[in-house]
């Protein structure tokens, strides 16, 4: 629920129960802020090549994955 709600795909109706949740919790609203930090904070990072070989080993056992 909480990157529904941090990423802002979370339907009308349920992010106003939740909004109505987080005054109430403080627990739940110093989560929410953490997560938005560590999204904030991630999104700020350079995107770091994947090196061929182990490219090469994620797709192969991606090949073999079942659903």
């Amino acid at each position: 629920l909480v990157t529904d709600f941090v990423e802002g795909r979370m339907p009308l109706m349920e992010r106003a129960r939740f909004w109505m949740h987080l005054s109430m919790c403080k627990h739940c609203r110093e989560y929410v802020a953490q997560m938005k930090l560590g999204a904030r904070t991630l999104g700020e990072m350079p995107e770091a090549p994947v090196p061929p070989e182990i490219m090469k080993e994620m797709l192969a056992r991606f090949r073999t994955w079942e659903s």
